[in-house]
């Protein structure tokens, strides 16, 4: 199947990276070069790209696509929160703007091989990195009944939680469950009938918590924040699109920290904790996609841009 993904906030994003012809530049989430094609096509004979993505067919994509720059661009199969060991081993200690997209991509979405999408019957997957042995099956079927509930309620935000975790510890008790489609099923089951006609497909949700905790995707961006942040020049920026309101949280939390990291009490007339101001929170309020773009791809409705300054 071809790599297709649609990349969001798209001249939104690249704006607000600031890009200078002779600068270094990371895209920590390359999916299909989307992006990482307008920062290379702006670069001069001076500039590089840097381009990280621990999908492998993503990987492949995106190097057919950056071909044109081959001779600025370098592309990783590694996951963006190695960033820092990435750029050590090319010889980059700084870079001038970084960009992490964290949705899921279409390719991922529609490829059936790939179980993440709740559309299709196919084998329970949801890897990002095919290399990692953790996969949607084994959470599926050898996660506790309380492991379950906390990860649909705390990553799907699904108010049955408790009852789809009891139903498929229930399901997988008569034969492991195998597929997209049983685990359709299965959550369809859980939730009340009269339910089922509102708020979009009662699977939705599910499937969205047990992918973010198959890729560890909170942790790794919670993480990976404090050093991408080292790896920016002064005056170097951080642009991070997020989809979910707990991605969105922790990546404004983060910026608001690095902005006001002193930790004194409010009544202190001098700061004596000593920490020092990473930079400057470029974005007050989340930059949101256009009408026209929303309407154009669905996909893009959830999508929130942030922005980091370092000084």
């Amino acid at each position: 199947m071809e790599f297709k993904h649609r990349s969001v906030l798209l001249n939104e994003a690249i704006d607000n990276l600031k890009i200078k012809s002779d600068g270094v530049y990371l895209d920590g989430t390359l999916g299909g070069g989307g992006h990482s094609y307008e920062i290379a096509s702006r670069l001069g004979s001076g500039g590089r790209l840097v381009g990280i993505d621990q999908d492998g067919a993503a990987i492949e994509a995106a190097g057919e696509r950056l071909s044109p720059f081959q001779d600025k661009v370098t592309i990783v199969r590694e996951n963006y929160s190695n960033a820092k060991e990435v750029l050590k081993g090319l010889g980059i200690e700084r870079v001038d703007g970084i960009l992490l997209d964290l949705g899921v991509s279409s390719y991922q979405l529609d490829a059936l091989e790939r179980g993440f999408s709740y559309k299709y019957d196919t084998a329970l997957d949801m890897r990002m990195d095919t290399r990692q042995e953790l996969s949607a099956r084994d959470i599926v079927n050898g996660y506790t009944e309380g492991e379950l509930f906390g990860i649909i309620r705390d990553y799907g935000e699904d108010r049955f939680a408790k009852n789809i975790a009891k139903h498929i510890v229930r399901a997988r008790q008569e034969k492991p469950i195998e597929t997209t489609g049983e685990l359709n099923e299965i959550i369809r089951a859980a939730i009340p009938a009269k339910m089922r006609q509102t708020g979009g497909h009662p699977s939705k949700r599910t499937f969205q918590a047990i992918r973010i905790a198959c890729n560890r995707e909170l942790d790794v961006l919670e993480d990976a924040l404090e050093d991408l942040a080292d790896c920016l020049n002064p005056g170097g920026r951080l642009c991070i699109i997020t989809f979910h309101s707990l991605e969105d949280r922790i990546v404004k939390t983060a910026f608001r920290s690095w902005e006001n990291p002193c930790i004194c009490p409010p009544d202190f007339p001098v700061c004596v904790c000593g920490r020092k101001p990473k930079g400057k929170v470029v974005t007050r309020k989340p930059v949101l996609p256009g009408e026209e773009e929303m309407a154009s791809n669905t996909r893009s409705k959830s999508a929130k841009l942030r922005v980091f300054e370092k000084d």
